[in-house]
């Protein structure tokens, strides 16, 4: 192996070490015996994987999960569609002002995030509704546009115009064309999106505690806010529902870890 080949490797073994280390810190704290301090990276001599048990039926994680499953199922598909629509008509229909509209877009992602939540807030509030769980859908719908578009057009971008083109001599339209021949070939693209976006919104924190006050109707990630204000001093508890919290996402990257890795090397290729 050349000192070339080695030197990349490396750098990946160390990111690796670094991403894996805090989640074995947590999954070795929520197997430690209840009421003590975890510290470090120690694991148990004698593993109490009941402890997730009780975690989940302390936290009461049954009607969370439904929750968080119905926001995803609200967020994602409608966020799909709106920026494959936007980033087609940006990148393959000559509208007017299509610059300037990206521009906008891209000035979305610059934004804090942080910076948005009290006119969100108020906004829901304006729109009768704050304190359900369309105040989340409606806010993070809104809040992934800016990428979703920017990622969707950069795939329609990198689309051959010979495609376009004999869609058109055979006399497909615009939407026929979007639909029958761009959209089909989108799916690493989407699928790749699908998969950021329901990490992103089942990991949500923020404005569920912001937007709303039903404990039961936030996310999961949003419900750790209370249960740990609640038992504050029991970290292993704690420990244990993040890890059940953390659970669905890791299951969703590894099942689909595939389509994502080929959609970001589809994109640096076409690049």
């Amino acid at each position: 192996m050349t000192r070339s080949q080695l030197l990349p490797r490396l750098v990946m073994a160390m990111l690796l070490l670094f991403t894996a280390i805090p989640f074995l810190t947590l999954l070795s704290a929520s197997l430690q015996p209840l009421g003590v301090s975890p510290r470090g990276l120690k694991w148990p001599s004698n593993p109490r994987w009941s402890n997730f048990v009780e975690g989940y039926q302390v936290a009461d994680m049954t009607p969370l999960l439904m929750s968080s499953t119905l926001i995803v199922i609200g967020v994602v598909p409608i966020s799909l569609l709106i920026a494959s629509l936007a980033g087609y008509g940006l990148a393959s229909l000559r509208i007017p002002g299509a610059r300037w509209m990206l521009l906008v877009f891209i000035a979305g992602l610059t934004i804090p995030f942080e910076s948005l939540i009290t006119p969100l807030y108020f906004q829901m509030k304006s729109l009768g509704v704050l304190n359900t769980r369309w105040a989340v859908i409606l806010a993070l719908i809104g809040l992934f546009m800016p990428f979703g578009v920017f990622w969707m057009r950069s795939h329609f971008v990198s689309i051959p115009n010979e495609i376009s083109e004999a869609a058109r001599i055979d006399g497909a339209g615009p939407w026929q064309a979007f639909w029958r021949v761009h959209l089909p070939l989108a799916r690493p693209a989407l699928t790749s999106l699908a998969i950021l976006l329901f990490l992103w919104t089942w990991n949500q924190f923020i404005l569920a505690l912001v937007l709303i006050d039903d404990p039961s109707l936030r996310t999961v990630a949003g419900a750790l806010g209370a249960f740990q204000s609640q038992y504050g001093t029991n970290v292993v508890l704690l420990a244990s529902v993040s890890v059940l919290i953390m659970a669905p996402t890791i299951i969703v990257f590894v099942l689909f870890r595939k389509q994502f890795s080929k959609a970001l090397l589809e994109g640096a290729v076409k690049g």
